[in-house]
């Protein structure tokens, strides 16, 4: 299994600074398995070269409708054909007014006129460009016309100036891409994870926490919110940046992570418990840093309350999915916890090869049996796992049943 979304891009650049982030927009794009066919104005080659975006795609790039390389001399028609969308990145304030108002100047604008296929933009300007009536009365124009208007966004512009009008981050304009391509599986459905550690304070300074990176759980948030869900992410401490349009909310502890799922809980229609959530914490915690002495140490622990469980015993739970990330007996312990807990699913791991990888391998149980998947990105297996939720959700079993033997 890759990571791959099986679709055709057409990628028009135009002049503008931000035609630097358009370079990696093509690669990530083509990591994804996704076909980019790269379309320049002549004004965007000012600013990066052709030779760079045929390096990234793989393919040639066109700048000029009379290109003789189509056989038929129509690359306005022959070059948007197979593509399932046409995304401008950056579009300047010259071109959103050419594409609004219906004129075929070139290569790149005649194509979006001649093509059968959706038309996303994200627009790249200075601020003062963008805030003017005529741009935003060409935006209400092109939003009329089903045009999808990615952005812009706020920050440092290469004016100078701070303001809206820069062009969204390349890994930003992907994921929006990745968005728009995926069958909406979950669509209005509301759909509760959690994430990443939880860290335990023994006292201001010093804690028990784990390894867990949170990448896993992420990467699901970012599926669901793909797969049309409005997604809601409890995270622990992690490094990670939560897609844009997820709501995220940053907790630190056991404690904190059960208050702020009872708060968001009620009206969800899916929770999964991806977060690696401490068994134990400190019985008593100190309010000053605790000094060493040279003499053994002992810590009082107590159980942190078991958050997956607390919601699948709620009088009307969410169809409840676990992890269980185990050193031994992987499918044995997975399965006990399933019927423990009342879980419809249980997504089985072995922690050492999963716990801060970028890839994983992992075994889907439920009622049914085994369902493992191979070895892939956790990007590409959150995809698998969310595609199996959402053909589970219209069979949502009374109570769990035990794994029957020799399934799989």
């Amino acid at each position: 299994m890759t990571d791959s979304l099986s679709k055709q891009v057409l990628l028009g650049v135009t002049g503008g600074i931000a035609a630097y982030k358009a370079a990696e927009v093509v690669r990530l794009l083509v990591k994804a398995g996704i076909e980019v066919q790269v379309v320049m104005t002549e004004a965007a080659t000012h600013f990066v070269t052709p030779v760079t975006f045929q390096a990234l795609s793989g393919g040639p790039v066109f700048t000029d409708q009379w290109d003789g390389r189509v056989a038929s001399n129509m690359p306005h028609i022959e070059l948007v054909r197979a593509a399932d969308a046409v995304l401008v990145a950056p579009a300047s304030a010259d071109f959103l007014a050419r594409l609004a108002h219906g004129f075929a100047t070139d290569l790149l604008s005649t194509l979006c006129l001649a093509r059968d296929c959706p038309l996303l933009v994200a627009p790249a300007m200075n601020r003062q460009m963008w805030e003017h009536p005529a741009t935003q009365r060409n935006i209400a124009q092109l939003r009329a016309d089903n045009v999808i208007v990615l952005g812009p966004d706020h920050g440092d512009q290469a004016c100078g100036e701070i303001g809206d009008g820069r062009m969204l981050e390349a890994e930003t304009l992907y994921q929006e891409v990745a968005r728009f391509f995926s069958p909406k599986l979950l669509a209005r459905k509301r759909v509760v994870l959690t994430a990443g550690p939880t860290f335990e304070a023994i006292d201001p300074v010093r804690g028990l926490t784990n390894s867990s990176s949170g990448k896993m759980g992420y990467a699901l948030a970012r599926v669901a919110q793909e797969a049309g869900a409005e997604v809601t992410l409890v995270s622990g401490p992690t490094a990670l940046q939560p897609p844009a349009g997820i709501r995220c909310i940053r907790v630190v502890s056991a404690a904190e992570m059960l208050a702020a799922v009872e708060q968001v809980i009620a009206g969800s229609d899916v929770f999964i418990g991806v977060a690696a959530v401490a068994d134990y914490t400190p019985a008593q915690p100190l309010k000053e840093k605790m000094k060493k002495s040279g003499a053994s140490l002992s810590i009082e622990l107590k159980p942190t309350t078991d958050i997956l469980a607390h919601v699948a015993s709620l009088p009307t739970p969410p169809f409840c999915v676990g992890f269980a990330a185990e050193s031994e007996k992987l499918l044995e312990h997975a399965e006990a916890k399933r019927t423990k807990k009342n879980l419809p699913l249980i997504i089985a791991n072995l922690a050492r090869e999963a716990i801060g990888h970028d890839d994983t391998e992992v075994v889907l149980i439920d009622a049914a049996g085994q369902h493992p998947l191979p070895r892939g990105p956790k990007l590409a297996v959150a995809r698998s796992i969310i595609g199996h939720i959402a053909a589970m959700l219209g069979e949502r079993p009374a109570e769990v049943t035990p794994l029957r033997k020799n399934q799989g």
